[in-house]
């Protein structure tokens, strides 16, 4: 059950109510009735104690309270709203479209501020809590761009948040530095890509507009993705201001294939790329486990595996990353990967649950689909305690890492946008246990 607020002139009409008047009734309360228990097979049982959990809208109160009609026009959001009237040289309320833009601008880089400055250290990237973030933060500038904000001007906006907050949320101010050194590396990161993106849709638009289903195909859309690194939610926004949907089924199947395409995989058996198999072969497929941790170590968790191709003579990994590496960063992942031969590890297999693979920290191509159990190779003296790679894979694998012999990257560089693509051979190591 929701509970309304009336936020219009006077009192509301007789029979007015939110399905009719959506604009003057605002919700700032929710309840819910806990009066049974399910059992596992379905069946309820009424609780011995009933109650009612209830949440309310802080600032939705706040805001009537305060005889406003949107949490906007409160002192919460004000003085960020000011600053980006500041930047933009325009003035909230004079047009709806660019209000939206505000509002947006607003609510996302709060969020982020709040998000960058928590203990828990999350940073943007593209998997998990850091790809929302990642995702918000993009929004944001895009529709700074729309203002016409054409320089980096998130930081900015930053400081405002953090001075508004700052009191209450002492760690804004201990993490300042963090904040907006992370979101202007986003910013101006994301700008090139938003500019060519937003040029390509513009060009794809008179085709699109002759589409009579108003869709933009899976295809296109992952093609903005993944030639011009434009983010498919984008693409969805962008296309929703012309009256289209995106098909997202068609996206992830152009997804699949690509990912199926790149990792060059034997009649779908998680091979991890090997072009052929033999004792060589084998001992760079685990080279390129030990080679995403070390480029995990070295780069932080941005770095996500997209594609591996071996054969007997060298290795090819690709794997998701928003700039070239440093030539101090490609010494580094090296002497990991050497370091960890050097070291001869135990390479263990288990067979677990997706599910569990994940609990226990396993890497993977999440998005693939997967049986009811999985090979999970552990690279380390103790799989459950002490180890330097886990991950969900095919094999095949070498017993112990000093088998694989010295290490060598080749050669780092472009794959596609937001995709980096690494080059290695091995040479000499001990013979593989027969």
């Amino acid at each position: 059950t929701e509970i309304f607020y009336w936020v219009g002139e006077g009192l509301p009409p007789l029979g007015s109510n939110k399905g009719t008047d959506s604009a003057n009734w605002m919700e700032i309360w929710n309840n819910v009735f806990m009066q049974y228990n399910r059992a596992e097979d379905g069946t309820l049982s009424k609780l011995p104690k009933q109650n009612v959990d209830t949440g309310m809208g802080l600032e939705r109160t706040n805001c009537i309270l305060q005889g406003k009609t949107s949490v906007y026009l409160t002192e919460v959001f004000q003085p960020i709203i000011a600053k980006i009237g500041e930047l933009s040289s325009y003035s909230y309320g004079s047009d709806e479209e660019k209000d939206k833009s505000v509002r947006i601008i607003a609510d996302h880089i709060r969020a982020a501020v709040f998000i960058l400055g928590d203990q828990r250290g999350v940073t943007p990237s593209n998997l998990g809590a850091g790809y929302v973030l990642r995702r918000i933060i993009r929004r944001a500038v895009r529709h700074g761009r729309k203002l016409g904000i054409e320089n980096t001007f998130l930081a900015g906006i930053a400081e405002v948040v953090i001075a508004n907050f700052k009191n209450a949320y002492p760690e804004l101010e201990a993490n300042h530095e963090k904040i907006t050194t992370e979101l202007t590396k986003e910013e101006e990161k994301f700008s090139d890509t938003l500019k060519k993106g937003e040029a390509e849709f513009q060009k794809l638009l008179p085709n699109l507009m002759k589409n009579p289903k108003k869709e933009i195909s899976g295809k296109v859309a992952f093609r903005l993705y993944d030639t011009f690194g434009f983010p498919v939610e984008l693409t969805q926004e962008l296309g929703a201001e012309h009256g289209f949907t995106v098909d997202f089924e068609g996206f992830k199947e152009a997804e699949k294939k690509h990912q199926e395409a790149s990792k060059s995989l034997d009649a779908g058996a998680a091979k991890g790329g090997l072009a052929e198999q033999s004792d060589v072969t084998t001992k760079y497929h685990t080279a390129t486990h030990l080679l995403q941790q070390a480029l995990v170590q070295v780069l932080g968790n941005e770095v996500a595996q997209k594609g591996s191709n071996i054969n007997n003579e060298r290795m090819r990994f690709d794997f998701t990353f928003s700039r070239p590496m440093t030539k101090e960063e490609i010494q580094q992942v090296e002497d990991i990967v050497n370091q960890k031969i050097k070291e001869d590890l135990p390479v263990t297999m288990e067979v677990m649950t997706l599910e569990q693979a994940q609990a226990e920290g396993a890497r993977a191509l999440f998005t693939n689909k997967y049986g009811e159990s999985v090979k999970v190779y552990t690279i380390g003296r103790d799989p459950k305690t002490d180890w330097f790679s886990k991950e969900v894979c095919g094999g095949p694998h070498v017993q112990h890492t000093a088998q694989i012999g010295d290490f060598k990257i080749q050669k780092e560089q472009s794959s596609s946008a937001g995709v980096r693509r690494i080059r290695a051979v091995i040479s000499g190591g001990l013979p593989l246990d027969k």
